[in-house]
């Protein structure tokens, strides 16, 4: 039976702007900006005879993560709860090269990578709305990484919005180790933007403009922050790197990102980064 490698890139909110809570729900309206940078896991996988699964973790990041209950075996139980793979059973391995609870989708983007995958090894015959649907039962940002471009995630989930034209950023990546909550940092939040306004939202491509990106925020910066002093002192550090365009955390945190026009000056950045906090996990990437 072959065996497959494919690649799971790292997932980065631009911005984040929570704009209230969804009645009756615990959960919060929020409009993202996301791109994906060329910063990726490895996702070996061949199917096997056997009664199991096999799947297993490598890399630097392997450490923390269930052997039993992951994206990974989610992504298994789902699509076999729609019949999609029958009595079929694989044998994955994960090289994790993407931190984890670190704002930067590792988990949910390994599963929507899964999921493409057999759709179109098994020529899977599925619509968009079943798609969306069944990645939403997996995990709320696996629909993001069903399109490797950039994406305006307009209010909810169920609206999102692709742009094909690439944003051409190099970026610095820093991790001070910190595994943040996404639930404590939504939970703890008492931060609210509004909306972007609608001829922008219907604009929507004119949001991925550098000039435009950098007066943009996370909201959820605010409360990390005051949790974690640490991650605030990395991202104002990024931020004042020469020809940095703006830094800002990703997602729940705790990475946080510095977006630079020229290579040369976010290899600078990184070198500066890693002399004033030689403990953090510290890479260069592009926007893809």
């Amino acid at each position: 039976m072959n065996t497959y490698v494919i690649r799971s890139y790292s997932k980065i909110n631009l911005s984040l702007r929570i704009i209230g809570k969804k009645p009756s729900t615990r959960f919060h309206k929020i409009q993202s900006i996301i791109t994906f940078a060329n910063l990726f896991d490895f996702i070996k996988i061949k199917e096997i005879n056997s009664n199991y699964d096999e799947i297993k973790f490598s890399g630097k990041f392997k450490y923390g993560i269930s052997q039993r209950n992951n994206t990974i075996t989610k992504t298994l139980k789902v699509l076999r709860s729609y019949n999609y793979l029958k009595k079929k059973k694989f044998k994955i391995l994960i090289k994790k090269n993407i931190p984890h609870s670190a704002g930067l989708g590792g988990g949910s983007m390994n599963s929507a990578a899964l999921v493409k995958f057999f759709l179109l090894i098994y020529k899977i015959n599925i619509n968009k709305t079943k798609l969306f649907k069944l990645t939403k039962e997996i995990g709320s940002d696996v629909p993001l990484g069903l399109e490797i471009t950039n994406t305006f995630l307009k209010g909810a989930p169920e609206s999102l919005k692709r742009f094909k034209d690439r944003l051409k950023l190099y970026i610095v990546l820093a991790n001070p180790g910190i595994q943040c909550s996404t639930r404590d940092a939504y939970s703890k939040n008492k931060y609210y933007s509004k909306p972007y306004p609608e001829k922008i939202s219907i604009n929507f491509n004119s949001l991925f403009r550098p000039k435009n990106l950098i007066l943009d925020r996370n909201d959820l910066e605010l409360t990390v922050f005051k949790q974690y002093p640490k991650i605030k002192r990395l991202r104002d550090f990024i931020k004042v790197q020469e020809k940095c365009i703006f830094s800002r955390m990703t997602g729940s945190g705790s990475t946080c990102v510095g977006y630079f026009h020229k290579l040369k000056n976010v290899k600078k950045a990184k070198k500066n980064i890693r002399k004033k906090f030689p403990n953090y996990w510290c890479e260069i990437a592009k926007t893809i």
